[in-house]
């Protein structure tokens, strides 16, 4: 690990006016930093700043961005399929040091970006991206180019994505509010900018929409550990049922794309369909569209599919 600068600042606006890498849990950024991935020579540790608690209101759920995961799937008004993730995540060691904001901003898990000895578009713009001919078991076919085929790691993000939550963002002018689906971005050939964010931004909290029929939910993690693993497939899914139909559903993936991955046209294909495993199917054969598998990860896309329909299947018991 290289020498840096560190701070704590008390206040959200001295944190913003530091403009550092920020620190929170240190669970993906301290990793990266002995492995000299990362190499930031100012750190500003926003620990201290009052950016927690679950509120639950009329406007949605609002969420702290440096409240802890574990405290987070805990609490009694957090969605099932946000707990589930949660819960999935991480060991509960982890669970009990990581933020939320941290959560939805770590870096990738591919092994490429996280080695320096390699190349990397990634990690170094222009460079290369060695998964493209080979070690690509985990990577991602969906929302992938020439330059990168990375996975995103977040649980969570998954989960939130799927029930359309944004985050608010300070910024040094004062705050906005984006999308969560939109503050990611595609690789590209930009795979080194991930998300929207603008120098000096930071989050502040996790806002998820009401939608009471969410409580109808869950998450599936397919993975080739039961502890502490990344996804190889995950579903996200929030069914609105009337008798034995579908009325409406939320539906994205995790372990395929390079960001979550939501699934519009599988939740078109559910409403007004009967809730039966033979619809759930016929829905969730259209998640592989525009898939392109590479050598060793084909088997994502069937795996996807199943993992879709047990995830369905789930929510409605």
């Amino acid at each position: 690990m290289r020498s840096f600068e560190y701070v704590a600042p008390v206040s959200t606006h001295e944190a913003l006016e530091l403009r550092g890498t920020y620190l929170a849990g240190g669970t993906t950024l301290v990793d990266l930093m002995k492995l000299e991935v990362m190499t930031p020579g100012h750190v500003v540790d926003i620990t201290r700043l009052p950016l927690r608690g679950i509120r639950p209101g009329p406007e949605g759920l609002r969420i702290g961005a440096l409240e802890l995961m574990e405290d987070v799937a805990h609490h009694d008004a957090i969605y099932p399929v946000i707990r589930q993730a949660l819960l999935q995540s991480a060991s509960p060691q982890l669970r009990n040091m990581a933020t939320i904001g941290g959560n939805l901003l770590q870096r990738t898990r591919c092994g490429f970006f996280r080695d320096v000895a390699t190349p990397c578009n990634k990690r170094t713009p222009g460079t290369g991206c060695p998964a493209q001919e080979g070690g690509n078991r985990s990577h991602a076919v969906l929302g992938t180019s020439s330059s990168c085929v990375a996975t995103h790691p977040s649980d969570l993000a998954v989960a939130l994505v799927a029930l359309d939550a944004s985050v608010r963002l300070a910024t040094p002018t004062g705050e906005r509010t984006v999308d969560l689906a939109d503050l990611y971005a595609l690789p590209g050939d930009t795979p080194h900018l991930e998300h929207q964010m603008r120098p000096g931004e930071l989050i502040t909290e996790v806002i998820v929409p009401p939608l009471p029929w969410a409580r109808r939910s869950g998450y599936v993690k397919v993975r080739d550990r039961r502890s502490y693993e990344f996804a190889l497939t995950s579903a996200a899914v929030a069914l609105d049922l009337a008798g034995g139909t579908v009325r409406d559903a939320r539906i994205a993936a995790g372990g395929v794309g390079t960001v979550p991955w939501r699934l519009p046209e599988v939740e078109a294909a559910l409403r007004g369909a009967p809730a039966t495993v033979e619809a759930f199917e016929a829905a969730a054969e259209l998640s592989a569209r525009g898939a392109r598998p590479l050598t060793d990860n084909a088997f994502k896309i069937p795996l996807l599919q199943r993992t879709i329909v047990r995830a369905l299947v789930e929510a409605t018991r």
